[in-house]
């Protein structure tokens, strides 16, 4: 870390301290399913993704040469640009986390670098062609290839197991749905960290410390992994109900679906270097998950809560960002109130987020009328073309649906006093 100037180090700091963010932000794309379906008791399942995740960011470095070389021009990056994109990217994060929305730490970090760059640089610095094929396509792409898979994953798994014994089969998904958690942790550590990695290296580039087109060195790569596994162990719990009971209640079959079809959905984008978003991928996979069962229904209320906030995330980190980098042109002491309002801004949030705490004792506690929301059109639709469930899957279905209040049995045993 020879010739690391202060601003360097801060905003290697910032980095990393946006890395830990993101692992608790989306250690539910790894782990909510396996925690809401029972599979893992939640504080063992945070730590294996944690411990899954640093793993995972020793395995590539393609999405973090997207970020360091390729979405904007090196050239005309000052570290303090890559200060203001992360004071985007982590305010967004803390803000969605309090609200539990699974929004995307990726596009929360692209927006705040394009938004800062073209306040600095203008338009121009901006590769635009980069944005489109390797993020914004993705963003779309992500959601309804995961989801139209665990729909189909999950039906097939329905359909394969209808002659299985009922608990028999449930441990047996219950033990695949732990190996997939696996697997997506695994992937969110090889695409997720590498855009800390890939931010690090920008501001190493653009304040002289390496060379142009260089590879994340091996101290940034160790950084990033132990920041985002620190993040990942402490578990986002608030963004983990919403995931795992929020959006639709999953059966072991289900959850096993959902996970292994995010999984290869975001592995395959590392390998090519799209900055996928894990958390676009996974809740889509959920939402697929949720309509592949007969009866199974999807919350529109929470995934609309959730869906407006992907599309805030890459505008309102990128004005933050810009609102940031117009601030430190002022030189040092501009940069120093923009440090004060990302740590003042960040401890008001955490300070609001006690008035409610959601942690591992509690993050399979859902409001009773989020249970009575009505199927919803598409989940009606779904419906109508769905093959009715076989003898063994209804017996599953009734035996999780409670009795309605007042209900007596039809054919009812008779009582002592009637003998």
């Amino acid at each position: 870390m020879e010739g690391i100037s202060l601003i360097l180090a801060i905003v290697v700091i910032t980095a990393l301290a946006f890395d830990f963010t993101n692992g608790f932000h989306d250690t539910a794309n790894a782990m909510a399913t396996t925690i809401s379906t029972g599979a893992l008791k939640p504080k063992i399942a945070v730590a294996m993704s944690a411990v899954l995740n640093l793993v995972g960011a020793f395995l590539s470095v393609e999405v973090a040469n997207t970020i360091s070389k390729g979405l904007v021009d090196e050239s005309g990056i000052r570290p303090e640009v890559i200060f203001a994109a992360l004071v985007g990217a982590i305010l967004w994060n803390l803000l969605t986390w309090l609200v539990g929305l699974p929004s995307s730490s990726s596009h929360a970090l692209m927006g705040g670098l394009i938004g800062a760059t073209v306040a600095s640089a203008g338009f121009g610095a901006v590769h635009g062609d980069v944005l489109v094929t390797k993020v914004l396509i993705p963003a779309i792409a992500a959601p309804l290839v995961a989801g139209i898979a665990a729909m189909i994953a999950t039906r097939l798994t329905y359909t394969l197991g209808k002659k299985a014994d009922g608990q028999a089969s449930a441990k047996g998904y219950r033990a695949g749905q732990i190996a997939s958690a696996g697997l997506v942790s695994l992937a969110h550590g090889t695409n997720d960290a590498q855009k800390t990695m890939g931010i690090i290296t920008l501001a190493l580039v653009a304040g002289g410390t390496l060379a142009p087109d260089s590879d994340p060195p091996m101290w940034v790569i160790l950084s990033a992994g132990i920041a985002i596994a620190l993040g990942t162990y402490l578990g986002g719990w608030r963004i983990i109900r919403t995931m795992g009971k929020g959006l639709t209640d999953l059966q072991p079959q289900q959850g096993f679906a959902a996970q292994t079809s995010a999984a290869t959905v975001i592995l395959a984008s590392s390998h090519l270097g799209f900055s996928l978003s894990t958390t676009h991928s996974v809740s889509g996979a959920v939402m697929g998950a949720g309509l592949g069962r007969k009866g199974g229904v999807v919350r529109w209320s929470t995934a609309t809560r959730m869906f407006v906030a992907w599309g805030l995330t890459l505008p309102a980190a990128a004005l933050v960002g810009a609102l940031a980098e117009w601030v430190t042109n002022f030189g040092d002491w501009g940069t120093a109130l923009v440090a004060v309002f990302l740590v003042t801004s960040s401890f008001a949030i955490w300070k609001i987020s006690r008035r409610e705490i959601v942690d591992h004792t509690n993050v399979n506690d859902v409001d009773d009328t989020d249970d009575a929301e009505s199927p919803g059109v598409v989940t009606t639709a779904m419906a109508a073309v769905t093959p009715p469930p076989t003898a063994a899957v209804a017996e599953e279905l009734a035996a999780t649906i409670p009795a309605p209040a007042g209900a007596t049995d039809p054919d009812p045993k008779p009582t002592q006093a009637a003998v």
